[in-house]
């Protein structure tokens, strides 16, 4: 593979993460906007989401438990089809990295608010 294809490549892929990170970012944008305007005002707003927070905390686990299930049958998939240990050695980095960040924005949610 020649430098001109690699580095278009990334530039495709560095684009694509750029935009689904701008469309995720202004989805929730709007969500907090319409939440807002329905309820009155800001601090409403806020109220209503820590009154909810348990529903949110539910909601929360049970998309890191499908998350978790795909990621095994996924991973079961790719063991079988390429056992090797820079593979295996990849999933782990991969796994402990996903569980530290789950942990560090579920402990976010534990600090004071400003």
């Amino acid at each position: 593979m020649n430098l001109g294809v690699l580095r278009s490549a990334l530039t495709h892929r560095l684009a694509m993460i750029l935009l689904w990170t701008g469309l995720v970012v202004l989805a929730a944008i709007a969500v907090n906007l319409v939440g807002i305007r329905v309820v009155g005002d800001a601090q409403d707003w806020r109220l209503w989401l820590d009154r909810h927070a348990g529903v949110f905390l539910v909601w929360r686990l049970c998309l890191y438990g499908v998350t978790a299930w795909g990621w095994w049958w996924m991973r079961q998939r790719l063991r079988r089809r390429d056992g090797s240990p820079e593979t295996h050695a990849r999933l782990m980095r991969t796994e402990v990295a996903a569980v530290l960040a789950i942990v560090l924005l579920e402990g976010s949610v534990l600090l004071p608010a400003p």
